[in-house]
Protein backbone atom coordinates (compact mmCIF):
# COMPACT_ATOMS: atom_id res chain seq x y z
CA UNK A 1 0.00 0.00 0.00
CA UNK A 2 1.08 2.96 -0.73
CA UNK A 3 2.03 5.86 2.17
CA UNK A 4 -0.55 8.48 3.18
CA UNK A 5 0.48 10.39 6.08
CA UNK A 6 -3.41 10.97 7.25
CA UNK A 7 -3.90 7.34 6.97
CA UNK A 8 -0.76 6.36 9.21
CA UNK A 9 -2.03 8.78 12.04
CA UNK A 10 -5.40 7.00 11.88
CA UNK A 11 -3.79 3.62 11.62
CA UNK A 12 -1.74 4.01 14.73
CA UNK A 13 -4.29 5.34 16.76
CA UNK A 14 -6.15 2.41 15.91
CA UNK A 15 -3.72 0.68 17.19
CA UNK A 16 -3.67 2.10 20.54
CA UNK A 17 -6.95 2.05 21.37
CA UNK A 18 -9.67 3.02 18.81
CA UNK A 19 -8.80 6.45 20.44
CA UNK A 20 -9.78 8.70 17.46
CA UNK A 21 -12.58 6.72 15.47
CA UNK A 22 -14.43 6.90 18.83
CA UNK A 23 -13.90 10.73 18.85
CA UNK A 24 -14.58 11.07 15.30
CA UNK A 25 -17.74 9.31 16.21
CA UNK A 26 -18.07 11.63 19.11
CA UNK A 27 -17.12 14.84 17.23
CA UNK A 28 -19.15 14.19 14.38
CA UNK A 29 -22.71 13.47 16.17
CA UNK A 30 -21.94 16.74 18.31
CA UNK A 31 -21.14 18.62 14.59
CA UNK A 32 -24.33 17.56 13.57
CA UNK A 33 -26.69 18.80 16.50
CA UNK A 34 -24.77 21.96 16.22
CA UNK A 35 -25.05 22.63 12.35
CA UNK A 36 -28.65 21.52 12.67
CA UNK A 37 -29.12 24.59 15.23
CA UNK A 38 -27.72 26.90 13.14
CA UNK A 39 -29.61 26.12 9.82
CA UNK A 40 -32.99 27.58 9.31
CA UNK A 41 -35.38 24.99 10.02
CA UNK A 42 -34.89 21.64 10.63
CA UNK A 43 -32.20 20.74 7.54
CA UNK A 44 -32.02 17.08 7.83
CA UNK A 45 -29.85 16.77 4.46
CA UNK A 46 -26.94 15.24 6.34
CA UNK A 47 -29.03 12.63 7.88
CA UNK A 48 -27.90 8.89 7.57
CA UNK A 49 -29.97 6.39 5.78
CA UNK A 50 -29.71 2.57 6.12
CA UNK A 51 -30.76 -0.38 4.16
CA UNK A 52 -30.24 -4.04 4.41
CA UNK A 53 -29.30 -6.35 1.32
CA UNK A 54 -30.95 -9.74 1.29
CA UNK A 55 -27.79 -11.63 1.83
CA UNK A 56 -27.12 -10.04 5.16
CA UNK A 57 -24.88 -6.77 4.55
CA UNK A 58 -25.71 -3.61 6.31
CA UNK A 59 -25.77 -0.48 3.99
CA UNK A 60 -25.20 3.07 5.08
CA UNK A 61 -25.58 6.20 3.49
CA UNK A 62 -24.11 9.64 4.77
CA UNK A 63 -25.35 12.43 2.29
CA UNK A 64 -22.92 15.18 1.64
CA UNK A 65 -23.46 17.03 -1.28
CA UNK A 66 -21.11 19.71 -1.30
CA UNK A 67 -18.97 18.09 -4.21
CA UNK A 68 -19.60 15.46 -6.59
CA UNK A 69 -17.16 12.99 -4.41
CA UNK A 70 -17.86 10.07 -2.30
CA UNK A 71 -15.80 7.78 0.02
CA UNK A 72 -16.44 4.29 -0.33
CA UNK A 73 -15.86 1.94 2.71
CA UNK A 74 -16.37 -1.99 4.11
CA UNK A 75 -16.10 -2.64 7.04
CA UNK A 76 -15.74 -6.31 8.03
CA UNK A 77 -16.33 -7.57 11.91
CA UNK A 78 -13.24 -8.87 12.45
CA UNK A 79 -10.31 -7.38 13.87
CA UNK A 80 -7.41 -8.75 15.83
CA UNK A 81 -8.91 -9.95 18.92
CA UNK A 82 -10.76 -12.32 16.45
CA UNK A 83 -7.26 -14.24 15.48
CA UNK A 84 -6.73 -17.98 16.32
CA UNK A 85 -4.36 -18.49 19.93
CA UNK A 86 -0.50 -18.60 18.44
CA UNK A 87 -1.75 -16.41 14.93
CA UNK A 88 -1.36 -12.93 16.47
CA UNK A 89 -1.01 -10.50 13.25
CA UNK A 90 -3.44 -12.77 11.36
CA UNK A 91 -6.27 -10.01 10.90
CA UNK A 92 -3.37 -7.14 9.75
CA UNK A 93 -1.53 -9.66 7.73
CA UNK A 94 -4.59 -10.38 5.78
CA UNK A 95 -5.38 -6.83 5.43
CA UNK A 96 -1.46 -6.07 3.23
CA UNK A 97 -2.74 -9.49 1.37
CA UNK A 98 -6.19 -8.09 0.11
CA UNK A 99 -3.87 -6.02 -2.31
CA UNK A 100 -2.67 -8.87 -3.84
CA UNK A 101 -4.82 -9.54 -6.06
CA UNK A 102 -7.50 -11.66 -7.26
CA UNK A 103 -8.26 -13.85 -10.75
CA UNK A 104 -9.59 -10.93 -12.50
CA UNK A 105 -7.40 -7.88 -10.93
CA UNK A 106 -3.42 -8.52 -11.12
CA UNK A 107 -1.41 -7.85 -7.76
CA UNK A 108 -1.02 -4.36 -6.84
CA UNK A 109 -3.41 -3.53 -10.06
CA UNK A 110 -6.34 -2.50 -7.72
CA UNK A 111 -4.61 0.98 -6.06
CA UNK A 112 -3.60 1.62 -9.45
CA UNK A 113 -6.66 1.41 -11.48
CA UNK A 114 -8.27 3.88 -8.24
CA UNK A 115 -5.43 6.03 -8.64
CA UNK A 116 -5.99 6.19 -12.56
CA UNK A 117 -8.75 7.06 -11.94
CA UNK A 118 -7.97 10.27 -9.23
CA UNK A 119 -8.98 8.24 -6.47
CA UNK A 120 -7.66 6.87 -3.38
CA UNK A 121 -7.34 4.40 -1.56
CA UNK A 122 -5.93 2.36 1.47
CA UNK A 123 -7.10 0.07 4.66
CA UNK A 124 -6.62 -0.37 8.30
CA UNK A 125 -6.79 -3.15 11.21
CA UNK A 126 -8.21 -2.94 14.30
CA UNK A 127 -9.04 -4.84 17.56
CA UNK A 128 -12.27 -5.26 16.29
CA UNK A 129 -12.75 -4.59 12.84
CA UNK A 130 -11.04 -4.19 9.69
CA UNK A 131 -12.05 -1.25 6.76
CA UNK A 132 -10.90 -0.53 3.18
CA UNK A 133 -11.79 2.57 1.39
CA UNK A 134 -11.66 4.96 -1.50
CA UNK A 135 -12.35 8.48 -2.11
CA UNK A 136 -13.35 8.99 -5.71
CA UNK A 137 -15.52 11.02 -8.23
CA UNK A 138 -19.10 10.26 -7.56
CA UNK A 139 -18.88 9.24 -11.58
CA UNK A 140 -16.18 6.10 -10.35
CA UNK A 141 -18.65 4.55 -7.45
CA UNK A 142 -19.41 1.56 -9.76
CA UNK A 143 -15.83 1.42 -10.60
CA UNK A 144 -14.35 0.94 -6.98
CA UNK A 145 -17.70 -1.28 -5.55
CA UNK A 146 -16.65 -3.44 -8.89
CA UNK A 147 -13.30 -4.03 -7.45
CA UNK A 148 -13.87 -4.45 -3.68
CA UNK A 149 -16.72 -6.78 -4.51
CA UNK A 150 -14.41 -8.57 -6.30
CA UNK A 151 -11.88 -8.97 -3.49
CA UNK A 152 -14.38 -9.96 -0.82
CA UNK A 153 -15.00 -13.46 -2.62
CA UNK A 154 -12.02 -13.55 -5.17
CA UNK A 155 -8.86 -13.24 -3.37
CA UNK A 156 -5.99 -15.14 -4.86
CA UNK A 157 -3.00 -15.81 -2.91
CA UNK A 158 0.28 -18.60 -3.30
CA UNK A 159 3.65 -18.47 -0.79
CA UNK A 160 5.62 -16.17 -3.55
CA UNK A 161 3.04 -13.55 -3.01
CA UNK A 162 2.69 -14.38 0.81
CA UNK A 163 5.83 -14.76 2.40
CA UNK A 164 7.56 -11.64 1.01
CA UNK A 165 4.41 -9.85 2.71
CA UNK A 166 5.03 -11.34 5.95
CA UNK A 167 8.85 -9.55 5.78
CA UNK A 168 7.33 -6.71 4.89
CA UNK A 169 4.75 -6.43 7.86
CA UNK A 170 8.05 -7.38 10.08
CA UNK A 171 9.80 -4.37 9.03
CA UNK A 172 6.68 -2.66 9.91
CA UNK A 173 6.90 -3.90 13.42
CA UNK A 174 10.64 -3.50 13.44
CA UNK A 175 10.20 0.26 12.64
CA UNK A 176 7.16 1.05 14.38
CA UNK A 177 7.32 -0.77 17.30
CA UNK A 178 10.37 -2.41 18.32
CA UNK A 179 12.13 0.58 17.59
CA UNK A 180 10.23 2.60 19.62
CA UNK A 181 10.89 2.86 23.13
CA UNK A 182 7.13 4.53 23.37
CA UNK A 183 5.57 2.03 21.24
CA UNK A 184 6.99 -1.01 23.44
CA UNK A 185 6.06 0.26 26.98
CA UNK A 186 3.02 0.81 25.35
CA UNK A 187 2.74 -2.98 24.23
CA UNK A 188 3.91 -4.11 27.84
CA UNK A 189 1.21 -2.12 29.61
CA UNK A 190 -1.47 -3.32 27.29
CA UNK A 191 -0.24 -6.85 28.03
CA UNK A 192 -0.16 -6.27 31.54
CA UNK A 193 -3.69 -4.53 31.81
CA UNK A 194 -5.41 -7.52 29.74
CA UNK A 195 -4.67 -10.78 31.82
CA UNK A 196 -6.94 -12.70 29.55
CA UNK A 197 -9.09 -10.89 27.08
CA UNK A 198 -7.50 -11.26 23.36
CA UNK A 199 -6.99 -7.02 23.54
CA UNK A 200 -3.40 -7.70 25.66
CA UNK A 201 -2.35 -9.02 22.10
CA UNK A 202 -0.66 -6.13 19.17
CA UNK A 203 -2.70 -5.82 16.33
CA UNK A 204 0.49 -5.67 14.48
CA UNK A 205 1.26 -9.20 15.97
CA UNK A 206 4.32 -10.83 18.02
CA UNK A 207 7.25 -11.18 16.13
CA UNK A 208 8.01 -14.85 16.77
CA UNK A 209 4.19 -15.39 15.19
CA UNK A 210 4.11 -13.18 12.50
CA UNK A 211 7.34 -15.24 11.32
CA UNK A 212 5.04 -18.46 11.85
CA UNK A 213 2.32 -16.71 9.62
CA UNK A 214 1.35 -18.94 6.25
CA UNK A 215 -0.69 -18.53 3.05
CA UNK A 216 -3.28 -21.21 4.60
CA UNK A 217 -3.52 -19.23 7.76
CA UNK A 218 -4.50 -16.31 5.70
CA UNK A 219 -6.81 -18.22 3.61
CA UNK A 220 -8.55 -20.08 6.28
CA UNK A 221 -9.20 -16.41 8.27
CA UNK A 222 -10.40 -14.90 5.40
CA UNK A 223 -13.04 -17.28 3.82
CA UNK A 224 -14.29 -17.63 8.03
CA UNK A 225 -14.53 -13.85 7.94
CA UNK A 226 -15.22 -12.31 4.85
CA UNK A 227 -18.63 -12.27 4.21
CA UNK A 228 -21.31 -9.87 3.18
CA UNK A 229 -23.31 -10.74 6.04
CA UNK A 230 -19.82 -9.89 8.14
CA UNK A 231 -19.70 -6.79 6.43
CA UNK A 232 -21.15 -3.13 6.40
CA UNK A 233 -21.22 -0.82 3.33
CA UNK A 234 -20.48 2.90 4.18
CA UNK A 235 -20.85 5.35 1.52
CA UNK A 236 -20.18 9.19 2.26
CA UNK A 237 -20.82 11.56 -0.29
CA UNK A 238 -23.13 12.83 -2.90
CA UNK A 239 -25.28 10.17 -2.95
CA UNK A 240 -28.72 9.15 -1.42
CA UNK A 241 -29.95 5.45 -0.88
CA UNK A 242 -32.32 5.31 -3.73
CA UNK A 243 -29.19 5.76 -5.27
CA UNK A 244 -26.86 3.57 -4.08
CA UNK A 245 -29.52 0.38 -3.70
CA UNK A 246 -29.27 -0.63 -6.98
CA UNK A 247 -25.69 -0.28 -7.57
CA UNK A 248 -25.46 -1.88 -3.84
CA UNK A 249 -27.65 -4.86 -4.86
CA UNK A 250 -25.78 -5.33 -8.16
CA UNK A 251 -22.04 -5.63 -6.96
CA UNK A 252 -22.74 -6.52 -3.31
CA UNK A 253 -25.65 -8.06 -3.23
CA UNK A 254 -25.41 -11.07 -5.49
CA UNK A 255 -22.35 -12.44 -2.97
CA UNK A 256 -24.02 -15.58 -0.98
CA UNK A 257 -24.37 -14.86 2.89
CA UNK A 258 -21.89 -17.39 4.47
CA UNK A 259 -21.85 -19.68 8.13
CA UNK A 260 -20.57 -16.45 10.25
CA UNK A 261 -18.87 -17.92 13.81
CA UNK A 262 -19.98 -15.71 16.63
CA UNK A 263 -17.46 -13.53 18.17
CA UNK A 264 -16.87 -15.37 21.47
CA UNK A 265 -14.10 -14.07 23.54
CA UNK A 266 -12.70 -14.43 27.07
CA UNK A 267 -13.98 -12.05 30.04
CA UNK A 268 -11.13 -10.62 31.94
CA UNK A 269 -11.01 -11.90 35.79
CA UNK A 270 -11.65 -9.72 38.66
CA UNK A 271 -8.35 -7.70 39.15
CA UNK A 272 -6.90 -7.50 42.95
CA UNK A 273 -4.13 -5.58 42.54
CA UNK A 274 -2.57 -2.76 40.36
CA UNK A 275 0.21 -3.86 38.19
CA UNK A 276 3.76 -1.38 37.48
CA UNK A 277 5.95 -1.70 34.71
CA UNK A 278 9.25 0.37 34.64
CA UNK A 279 10.68 0.53 31.64
CA UNK A 280 14.38 2.03 30.92
CA UNK A 281 15.85 2.29 27.27
CA UNK A 282 19.00 4.05 25.97
CA UNK A 283 17.21 5.61 23.38
CA UNK A 284 14.67 7.59 25.73
CA UNK A 285 15.46 10.99 25.88
CA UNK A 286 12.68 12.25 27.82
CA UNK A 287 11.19 10.49 30.92
CA UNK A 288 7.30 9.98 30.98
CA UNK A 289 4.61 8.30 32.93
CA UNK A 290 1.46 6.83 31.86
CA UNK A 291 -1.88 4.82 33.64
CA UNK A 292 -4.18 2.86 31.87
CA UNK A 293 -7.71 1.79 33.70
CA UNK A 294 -9.87 -0.94 32.40
CA UNK A 295 -12.72 0.43 31.68
CA UNK A 296 -16.17 -0.28 30.12
CA UNK A 297 -16.50 0.31 26.29
CA UNK A 298 -20.23 2.54 24.97
CA UNK A 299 -20.60 -0.92 24.01
CA UNK A 300 -20.55 -2.40 27.24
CA UNK A 301 -21.25 0.20 29.75
CA UNK A 302 -24.73 0.80 31.52
CA UNK A 303 -26.71 4.10 30.48
CA UNK A 304 -24.75 7.50 31.03
CA UNK A 305 -21.59 5.31 31.80
CA UNK A 306 -19.96 6.35 28.79
CA UNK A 307 -20.93 9.31 27.96
CA UNK A 308 -19.85 10.66 31.66
CA UNK A 309 -16.42 8.88 31.33
CA UNK A 310 -15.64 11.12 28.26
CA UNK A 311 -16.86 14.13 30.45
CA UNK A 312 -14.70 13.24 33.14
CA UNK A 313 -11.57 12.94 30.74
CA UNK A 314 -12.30 16.30 29.20
CA UNK A 315 -12.54 17.77 33.01
CA UNK A 316 -9.21 15.62 34.41
CA UNK A 317 -6.65 16.37 31.33
CA UNK A 318 -7.99 18.05 28.21
CA UNK A 319 -7.21 21.54 27.01
CA UNK A 320 -4.96 23.76 29.23
CA UNK A 321 -8.03 24.49 31.50
CA UNK A 322 -7.93 21.01 32.81
CA UNK A 323 -7.12 19.95 36.23
CA UNK A 324 -3.98 17.84 35.27
CA UNK A 325 -2.82 20.21 32.72
CA UNK A 326 -3.34 23.52 35.11
CA UNK A 327 -1.76 22.13 38.57
CA UNK A 328 0.78 20.48 37.26
CA UNK A 329 2.63 22.09 34.22
CA UNK A 330 0.78 25.67 34.84
CA UNK A 331 0.71 26.29 39.24
CA UNK A 332 3.44 23.55 40.05
CA UNK A 333 5.50 23.41 37.04
CA UNK A 334 6.47 19.80 38.00
CA UNK A 335 5.26 18.64 34.21
CA UNK A 336 5.51 19.71 30.63
CA UNK A 337 2.31 18.04 29.87
CA UNK A 338 -0.28 15.89 31.57
CA UNK A 339 -3.45 14.52 30.46
CA UNK A 340 -6.29 12.27 29.84
CA UNK A 341 -8.06 10.60 27.74
CA UNK A 342 -10.90 7.74 27.46
CA UNK A 343 -10.83 5.46 24.77
CA UNK A 344 -14.72 3.66 24.57
CA UNK A 345 -14.61 2.25 21.48
CA UNK A 346 -14.02 -1.10 22.06
CA UNK A 347 -16.58 -3.75 21.49
CA UNK A 348 -15.70 -5.72 24.79
CA UNK A 349 -13.74 -3.05 26.71
CA UNK A 350 -12.36 0.14 27.03
CA UNK A 351 -9.39 2.04 28.60
CA UNK A 352 -9.30 5.17 30.30
CA UNK A 353 -5.75 6.94 30.50
CA UNK A 354 -3.24 9.27 32.50
CA UNK A 355 -0.36 10.55 31.03
CA UNK A 356 2.48 13.31 31.72
CA UNK A 357 5.87 14.32 30.87
CA UNK A 358 7.92 15.87 34.32
CA UNK A 359 9.98 18.75 34.21
CA UNK A 360 13.95 17.74 33.40
CA UNK A 361 14.38 18.12 37.52
CA UNK A 362 11.42 16.04 38.46
CA UNK A 363 11.30 12.20 38.98
CA UNK A 364 8.65 10.27 38.13
CA UNK A 365 7.88 9.23 41.08
CA UNK A 366 7.87 12.74 42.14
CA UNK A 367 5.32 13.02 39.44
CA UNK A 368 3.22 10.61 40.21
CA UNK A 369 2.84 11.49 43.74
CA UNK A 370 1.18 14.55 42.43
CA UNK A 371 -1.09 13.02 40.08
CA UNK A 372 -2.06 10.57 42.76
CA UNK A 373 -2.87 14.45 44.59
CA UNK A 374 -4.45 15.59 42.01
CA UNK A 375 -6.86 12.46 41.67
CA UNK A 376 -7.50 12.09 45.19
CA UNK A 377 -8.50 15.93 45.58
CA UNK A 378 -11.42 15.15 42.41
CA UNK A 379 -12.37 12.19 44.54
CA UNK A 380 -12.96 13.72 48.08
CA UNK A 381 -14.09 17.23 47.05
CA UNK A 382 -16.32 16.32 43.54
CA UNK A 383 -16.37 18.17 40.68
CA UNK A 384 -17.91 21.42 39.70
CA UNK A 385 -20.79 22.28 38.12
CA UNK A 386 -18.91 24.64 35.99
CA UNK A 387 -16.07 22.79 34.86
CA UNK A 388 -18.81 19.61 33.50
CA UNK A 389 -20.35 22.73 31.86
CA UNK A 390 -17.61 23.52 29.78
CA UNK A 391 -16.48 19.56 29.27
CA UNK A 392 -20.19 19.41 27.45
CA UNK A 393 -19.47 22.45 25.38
CA UNK A 394 -16.48 21.83 24.30
CA UNK A 395 -17.11 18.29 22.43
CA UNK A 396 -19.60 20.72 20.36
CA UNK A 397 -17.16 23.86 19.87
CA UNK A 398 -14.31 20.55 19.15
CA UNK A 399 -16.68 19.19 16.12
CA UNK A 400 -16.89 22.40 14.06
CA UNK A 401 -14.73 20.85 11.24
CA UNK A 402 -15.85 17.01 11.84
CA UNK A 403 -18.01 17.20 8.97
CA UNK A 404 -15.21 18.59 6.66
CA UNK A 405 -14.34 15.07 6.03
CA UNK A 406 -15.88 12.49 4.09
CA UNK A 407 -13.41 9.83 5.12
CA UNK A 408 -13.96 10.96 9.03
CA UNK A 409 -17.76 10.70 8.36
CA UNK A 410 -17.19 7.15 7.23
CA UNK A 411 -14.91 6.19 9.85
CA UNK A 412 -17.43 7.22 12.75
CA UNK A 413 -20.36 5.55 11.33
CA UNK A 414 -18.30 2.09 10.13
CA UNK A 415 -16.19 1.73 13.35
CA UNK A 416 -19.35 2.51 15.79
CA UNK A 417 -21.67 0.18 13.59
CA UNK A 418 -18.99 -2.91 13.70
CA UNK A 419 -18.43 -2.09 17.76
CA UNK A 420 -22.05 -2.51 18.93
CA UNK A 421 -23.45 0.73 18.41
CA UNK A 422 -26.37 1.51 16.23
CA UNK A 423 -26.92 4.50 13.85
CA UNK A 424 -29.18 6.15 16.37
CA UNK A 425 -26.89 5.54 18.73
CA UNK A 426 -23.89 7.81 17.25
CA UNK A 427 -26.35 9.86 15.97
CA UNK A 428 -28.07 10.78 19.29
CA UNK A 429 -24.28 11.10 20.63
CA UNK A 430 -25.02 14.73 21.88
CA UNK A 431 -28.15 14.30 23.46
CA UNK A 432 -26.37 12.06 25.70
CA UNK A 433 -23.66 14.04 26.61
CA UNK A 434 -26.47 16.57 26.98
CA UNK A 435 -27.85 14.96 29.45
CA UNK A 436 -24.06 14.09 31.92
CA UNK A 437 -24.99 15.05 35.71
CA UNK A 438 -22.26 16.31 37.86
CA UNK A 439 -23.24 13.34 39.76
CA UNK A 440 -22.57 10.93 37.12
CA UNK A 441 -19.12 12.11 36.67
CA UNK A 442 -18.26 12.09 40.12
CA UNK A 443 -19.73 8.63 40.10
CA UNK A 444 -17.55 7.21 36.74
CA UNK A 445 -14.57 9.09 38.63
CA UNK A 446 -14.96 6.87 42.03
CA UNK A 447 -16.02 3.53 39.94
CA UNK A 448 -12.81 4.31 37.27
CA UNK A 449 -9.84 5.65 39.88
CA UNK A 450 -10.37 3.01 42.41
CA UNK A 451 -10.45 0.06 40.16
CA UNK A 452 -7.71 -2.11 40.36
CA UNK A 453 -7.44 -3.30 37.15
CA UNK A 454 -5.18 -0.41 35.99
CA UNK A 455 -1.27 -0.26 34.68
CA UNK A 456 1.57 2.71 35.64
CA UNK A 457 3.95 2.86 33.23
CA UNK A 458 7.67 4.30 34.46
CA UNK A 459 9.76 4.89 30.88
CA UNK A 460 12.92 5.90 31.42
CA UNK A 461 15.94 6.98 30.26
CA UNK A 462 18.64 4.47 30.46
CA UNK A 463 20.94 5.17 33.23
CA UNK A 464 24.49 6.12 31.97
CA UNK A 465 26.89 3.33 32.76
Amino acid sequence: MRPNKNLERFRNSVKFGNALILGAFMTLASDVSAQSDQASGNDESWAPETFMLDNGMQVVVLPDHRAPVVTHMVWYRVGAADEPPGKSGLAHFLEHLMFKGTERVPPGELSKIVARNGGQDNAFTSLDYTGYFQRVALDRLPLVMELESDRMTNLVLSDHIVNPERDVVLEERSSRTDNNPESLLAEQMNAALFMSHPYRIPIIGWEHEIRSLTTQDALAFYRRHYAPNNAILVVAGDITAVQLKPLAEKYYGTIPAAEVEPRIRPKEPPAVAPRRIDYSDSRVRQASLRRTYLAPSYSTAEEGEAEALDVLAQVLGVGPTSRLYRLLVVESALAVSAGAYYSGGGLDYGRFGIYATPRADITLEQLEQAIDGVLAALLADGIDEKEVNLAKSNFIADAVYARDSQQRLAQSYGAGLTTGLTVKDITEFPDRIGRVTVQAVERAAQEILNNPAQVTGFLRPEPAS
